[in-house]
């Protein structure tokens, strides 16, 4: 399948040349980690003018950054922590992305903060947020209002009256995680860094005393490589002290795993115009619009199990349900969830005993000559984290190393995206499509839109929804993998598109039709396409019953049990030997 314009594609051919070009090439930065801090900090190194390479065990955004609260937030509760740093850093990065590097994945969302008691908490409250909008400096979304009762409940006629005596509307921002991950590592690639899924690291390579490179074996038919550079960057988040336990150095910070699961229920179970954020007695609960649904969490618990499949229990279905209900009209039951994700938040341990309390703050660290690891940190700062994990490893390369330059970098997709929201109707009619499946396209990919809708004009059926989920066209999963690296049908159904969270089959129904829109471009024969649509139904079976158990270990021994879609993955890994 040919490229149309810009972007590099990620499909086979490129995936085949990147594995001839980790075991030829000598980097400068090797990254491990596909997660938003990775592909970032392959971004800013692949832009000040470094040989890049960057691999992922499974996917991009297969971890952490797939299952986040969606939210693209300074951190409004982080102000009663008097991380005061840490707000204004990201409010810089939201105000950033919002308007120059990501405006087609991050959106502007209109908030209600539903205050619950008189005299004191108005003015404290609205303190706090005057304070949360002026540290974002220059602003593209619109300061607090002050509503009473009944203007709160009429922005949100589905809270209790009971539950509230007036409220204060405040802006954020919300982004498809998994898709904005995936667009930071084919901007990465774009500048020239060679970016590989599915490739574990099993060992590293030394020369004397210091790391000079990796050893990856890859996830799909088992083949081991050697990849020198120059430095290594950890960036696999909860994954930070197995990947330093592997490099036999000892660590400068540890990692501590916290659980935050999420509930996705149809749109018209709540009635609001607004996103809502609720208060708890350990935290704060998000109630986010995302297209016909709404995405309700979270939770925050330590989780010391599978760190690839993280599994939500009832307790913790229940703990969101509870908290929730108090304040709505018409409760919420079980049989409204349509999707339920779970995923673990990267915490530098030892602040604190409890979770939610640890900090959001990131660490970098000069681990051993040659090796860096960060941790820690939120969604909102990757582009920050990343700028100050390359600044460390810099002392590593021999050559000159250039300042950062990523805030000056529009992912791909950015470029064109407002004139072409102008074009909204003229586009739909060159394609034939209506201009709301146009807006949605827009908001999607941005610029790349054309990439997407030529392959639909090389073959026309391509622009019909996908069956059991109309929400999306077949030609987007045809785009994933020809050209967003999707490998198997969890990366096209779980992260791709949302289809695994936002229809009650989850995915199961439309596998089939999926697998076979996407098998010519994958390569798959007919047993490869059974195989496929099989592991996913048995994925999809072990989460949903994993979500009926009343604790995490009775829960993830379910959800372990399901089998992996990529068959030589190592968990855990062997160490080998090293080589000297």
């Amino acid at each position: 399948m040919s490229k149309q314009q810009g972007a590099k594609f990620l499909g086979p051919q490129q995936r085949e040349a990147a594995w001839e070009q980790l075991q030829t090439e000598q980097f400068d930065v090797v990254v491990v980690g596909g997660g938003v801090v990775g592909v970032g900090a392959a971004l800013d190194a692949a832009t000040r003018g470094l040989k890049v390479a960057l691999v992922e065990a499974r996917d991009y955004a297969s971890g952490t950054s797939s299952r986040s609260s969606k939210m693209f937030h300074g951190g409004l509760r982080y102000l009663e922590q008097l991380e005061f740093g840490l707000v204004r850093e990201a409010l810089r990065e939201r105000e950033l992305s919002l308007t120059t590097l990501a405006p087609h994945l991050v959106k502007p969302l209109k908030f209600l903060f539903p205050l619950a008691h008189r005299v004191w908490e108005r003015p404290y409250m609205a303190a706090g947020i005057f304070l949360y909008d002026r540290m974002g400096g220059a602003k593209s979304v619109p300061s607090q209002k002050h509503l009473t009762r009944a203007g709160a409940l009429r922005m949100s006629p589905s809270l209790k009256r009971s539950s509230l005596t007036g409220g204060i509307q405040y802006y954020d921002t919300v982004v498809d995680d998994a898709r904005h991950t995936m667009t930071v590592a084919r901007t990465a690639a774009h500048y020239g860094a060679v970016v590989r899924t599915s490739t574990q690291v099993v060992g590293f390579l030394r020369e004397a005393d210091r790391v000079s490179g990796v050893r990856v074996r890859d996830c799909e038919d088992g083949r081991t490589a050697e990849v020198k550079g120059h430095v290594v960057i950890n960036a696999t988040g909860v994954w930070t002290d197995e990947i330093q336990a592997l490099s036999r150095q000892r660590g400068r910070f540890r990692v501590r795993a916290s659980k935050g699961v999420h509930i996705v229920v149809p749109r018209d179970r709540i009635v609001s115009e607004a996103a809502i954020i609720l208060r708890t007695e350990k935290s704060v609960l998000f109630v986010i619009p995302w297209g016909s649904h709404w995405i309700i969490g979270t939770t925050d618990t330590d989780w010391n199990l599978d760190l690839a499949h993280p599994a939500a229990t009832k307790a913790d279905i229940d703990y969101i349900l509870g908290h929730v209900n108090s304040v709505l009209v018409t409760p919420l039951t079980h049989a409204d969830i349509d999707g339920v994700y779970a995923g673990l938040r990267p915490l530098l341990a030892g602040e604190s005993d409890e979770t939610s309390k640890l900090s959001r703050e990131h660490a970098v660290a000069r681990v051993a000559p040659g090796l860096v690891a960060i941790a820690g940190g939120k969604y909102t700062t990757y582009r920050v984290m990343a700028e100050d994990a390359v600044d460390v490893a810099a002392e590593d390369i021999p050559a000159r190393v250039a300042s950062s330059i990523t805030e000056k970098v529009p992912l791909v997709g950015a470029d064109g995206y407002f004139a072409l929201i102008n074009q909204t109707v003229q586009l739909g009619e060159q394609y034939g499509l209506h201009p709301y499946r146009v807006k949605h396209l827009l908001d999607r990919y941005g610029s790349l839109i054309t990439e997407v809708l030529e392959l639909g004009r090389q073959t026309p059926e391509l622009l019909q929804p996908i069956t059991d989920a109309p929400d999306y066209l077949q030609v987007e999963a045809v785009y994933a993998a020809a050209a967003e690296g999707a490998l198997h049908l969890d990366d096209i159904l779980a992260r791709r598109m949302r289809i695994a969270i936002e229809y009650p089959h989850r995915g199961v129904n439309c596998a089939q039709q999926v697998a076979g829109l996407v098998a010519p471009i994958l390569g798959w024969d007919p047993a490869t396409v059974e195989r496929e649509v099989d592991t996913y139904r048995a994925r999809v079976e072990a989460e949903i019953e994993s979500q009926t158990q009343p604790d995490d270990e009775s829960a993830d021994a379910l959800r372990a049990a399901a089998p992996e879609s990529r068959a030589e993955i190592l968990e855990p890994v062997v160490v080998v030997p090293d080589r000297v």
